[in-house]
């Protein structure tokens, strides 16, 4: 099993980011965090590094659920989505698969959530 679902845009960082942020924004999830790795390393060690960011990305619905099901789940939240340049003008955007994620935690109730946000971040970036 894959940990992630990935596509691959053409486009300048800034509108990919917007686009992934509207996306996410029209099935259910709001962005709570936004970490540009490039700039994070480059001032933590002064190290050159592509354009990278990760969004931490949230539907509160299944994220009180899935606290409610397993009270340290929250260690595994948010779901995170990352858009990395790949090529000249070239960027691909890839969602963790929670199911993945939540092979490790022995709960079903918390399996069926997890299947439901793996849908909802699949169809938002498939449909990007």
């Amino acid at each position: 099993m894959s940990y992630c679902f990935s596509t691959t845009l053409e486009g300048n960082m800034d509108a990919i980011i917007e686009k992934v942020t509207a996306a996410l924004a029209a099935s259910g999830f709001g962005v709570l965090t936004t970490i540009d790795v490039k700039a994070t390393l480059k001032k933590k060690i002064d190290v050159d590094f592509r354009p990278y960011t990760i969004l931490g990305a949230c539907n509160p619905g299944f994220a009180h659920k899935a606290l409610l099901a397993e009270d340290k789940i929250g260690t595994m939240l948010p779901c995170n989505v990352i858009v990395q340049e790949i090529g000249e003008g070239k960027f691909e955007v890839s969602a963790v698969d929670p199911m993945a994620s939540m092979m490790a935690v022995n709960n079903p109730s918390l399996g069926e959530i997890a299947g439901d946000v793996r849908g909802m971040l699949k169809g938002v970036i498939a449909g990007l």
